[in-house]
């Protein structure tokens, strides 16, 4: 199963970045296809959309880098095991 995670965390890790660049590359393109009585609609939906998605995708890479590096190996089971 640890050998999955970390598979996984480099997964994630490759994938933010392409989220990132794929809503980028489909603004410009839908921005541009725009009629110039849509366009500042299509500016506003757009800046909203890379506005929410890019701090998910950086939580993306965030869960991927710890994946990647084992921090989730040793998970507790109970509470007794939390130290502060």
């Amino acid at each position: 199963m640890n050998s999955l995670k970390k598979m996984l965390g480099f997964v994630w890790m490759i994938l933010a970045p392409i989220i990132i660049c794929f809503l980028v590359y489909e603004a410009y393109i839908k921005i541009g296809a725009a009629k110039p009585t849509e366009k500042a609609n299509v500016i506003l939906q757009w800046i909203i959309i890379l506005f929410i998605f890019t701090p998910i995708s950086f939580g993306f890479f965030l869960f991927g880098k710890y994946a990647a590096n084992n921090e989730y190996d040793q998970l507790p089971t109970s509470s007794e095991e939390l130290t502060n």
